[in-house]
């Protein structure tokens, strides 16, 4: 009985120190999970691959113009312009590009939406077909009296494509993660050259 009682006794030892010691183990493990490493930094002028697309930066620049591709300014505001080629690599005519690029705070109010506009014909938010590159521009407001920055900062976003979705079992583009950051050189107007990759 004496025994019994004893290695009972020595059981519950073991398993609080078993259980103290995993408790401590995940929470070290949970320590280090959260440190965030930078995000890599892309090169403005190289192509970037998102999953969905293949982007490549081509210039950027102010304008104080009322119409900028069609997109209509604040009555004496001023816009950030991306000019960039890009190309859609899924298999089906997509417009699924308006998270792809994040300015940063410092630049743009994050809570604005630029305009994308089809470059050629001023088509605001157009579909895009399967392997055709196209050029768009990304058009962000500045605010109100802001100074135009010699540089701004855009974080890449990217998706994974999954057949089928946990909720509808459909095939998509899930799962929004940055890739990385770049920064765009901001040029004088919309005639200045493209960059050079």
């Amino acid at each position: 009985m004496l025994e019994s009682a004893r290695s009972r006794l020595k059981a519950w030892i073991v398993a609080g120190v078993g259980t103290a010691a995993a408790i401590a183990v995940a929470g070290v493990l949970g320590a280090f999970a959260a440190r965030h490493e930078p995000l890599p930094a892309l090169a403005p002028a190289g192509r970037i691959e998102t999953g969905q697309w293949l982007l490549r930066p081509l210039k950027a620049y102010a304008t104080a113009e009322k119409y900028t591709y069609g997109a209509l300014l604040r009555p004496g505001g001023k816009a950030l312009v991306l000019e960039l080629e890009m190309t859609n690599r899924t298999a089906k005519s997509t417009k699924d590009y308006f998270d792809l690029l994040q300015a940063s705070q410092k630049t743009v109010d994050p809570a604005t939406k630029p305009f994308i506009v089809l470059t050629r014909d001023s088509t605001m938010s157009p579909e895009l077909h399967p392997g055709m590159p196209e050029r768009m521009a990304y058009i962000w407001q500045l605010p109100d009296g802001a100074a135009v920055p010699a540089s701004f900062n855009l974080t890449v976003i990217s998706k994974t494509y999954k057949p089928r979705d946990n909720l509808y079992g459909l095939p998509g583009w899930f799962n929004p993660t940055p890739i990385g950051t770049m920064t765009i050189p901001v040029g004088a107007g919309p005639d200045g050259a493209d960059m050079q990759p």
